[in-house]
């Protein structure tokens, strides 16, 4: 805490008219708009930062989270980005797929990601496959010999897509099985037996399916990330199994989403000095006990990453050849 007392009154800022010098946020309130609905998973990381981030912001304000779900949280960026006030007062926090579906072409996004002010990450999301205990696919190896079944949702969502994108590049041998509801039931389906395998968050599983690791009912094939997840060491990365430049590009492009992650930044054109002031904050925030012990009560993910690296991340993915997107977009249908 002295670290961060010393920062806030390095920070502080003159008012006009008076002698003494104030924190830049005393005495205001920060909005983080949440571009999902109450009670949803996402909701939860929202609200977990709502909670802490004020206290180390110059002159402590208080922070609100507000919902705004709609199009898959881009109601919220759409806001965000054309309409929102552009002096600190309002904050977001929506998909961790924005960058790619902007590059994609998705028709909800009228923003453009790169040109957020990124605050910072809470933690990566890593989406893993997995084949049931009882499926002759045991391995990536397995996969591209033999056919198997595995469980998605709908066409575009990213446990279709990423199947679909394995058979279509590395001729993997998965027939997709669409139309559940969520992962709660494709999970469901692969232990009923009516698929063998299906694509989630390694985090979901590790909360809340240990059994599974611990019982070794399931084979892990794949983990979505551009480098392996410190608790699957053994597991490659999607774009280990790149045999070109061009299919790394692809992979990335992909695994970037999981990198992003559960992620906060600031609508364009507030200024540099303000979005500074966020991100020191946030570095300030990831390591205060009381927002650790918080975050694992929720169970949630916190390996989190810096604003810059972050800003650097998306660019990079805006960035991506125009041959490459043309292929990812190839990979929806």
């Amino acid at each position: 805490m002295i670290r961060t007392s010393l920062l806030i009154g390095a920070l502080a800022v003159a008012l006009p008219g008076h002698g003494t010098a104030q924190p830049a946020f005393s005495h205001k309130t920060v909005t983080l708009t949440i571009g999902y609905g109450p009670g949803s998973g996402n909701d939860v990381y929202g609200r977990l930062v709502a909670r802490h981030l004020g206290r180390h912001l110059p002159g402590q304000p208080t922070v609100v989270a507000q919902n705004m779900p709609g199009a898959g949280s881009f109601k919220a960026a759409n806001w965000l980005y054309a309409a929102a006030p552009k002096d600190g007062s309002v904050i977001g926090y929506i998909s961790q797929t924005a960058a790619t579906e902007e590059l994609l072409g998705s028709p909800a996004i009228q923003f453009k990601t790169a040109q957020f002010n990124w605050i910072g990450r809470i933690g990566s999301y890593n989406n893993i496959t997995i084949f049931w205990h009882t499926s002759r696919i045991k391995t990536m190896a397995d996969a591209l010999k033999m056919e198997s079944t595995i469980g998605a949702t709908g066409v575009g969502s990213p446990v279709f897509v990423y199947p679909n994108m394995m058979n279509k590049i590395l001729g993997t041998k998965f027939k997709i099985v669409s139309g559940y509801q969520g992962t709660a039931q494709t999970s469901l389906a692969m232990e009923r037996g009516e698929v063998e395998g299906v694509t989630m968050g390694w985090f979901p599983v590790k909360t809340g399916k240990a059994q599974w690791v611990k019982d070794k009912k399931i084979n892990f094939l794949v983990q979505f990330l551009t480098k392996r997840h410190e608790d699957l060491p053994n597991v490659p990365a999607i774009v280990e199994l790149a045999r070109t430049p061009e299919e790394r590009q692809l992979f990335s492009l992909f695994a970037n989403d999981g990198e992003v992650g559960k992620a906060v930044f600031a609508p364009p054109g507030v200024p540099a000095a303000t979005v500074a002031l966020f991100r020191r904050a946030w570095d300030a925030m990831i390591k205060d006990p009381e927002y650790v012990a918080d975050a694992d009560k929720l169970q949630l993910e916190r390996d989190a990453m810096s604003g810059e690296q972050l800003q650097r991340l998306i660019e990079t993915v805006a960035a991506t050849p125009r041959p490459i997107v043309e292929r990812a977009k190839s990979l929806l249908k």
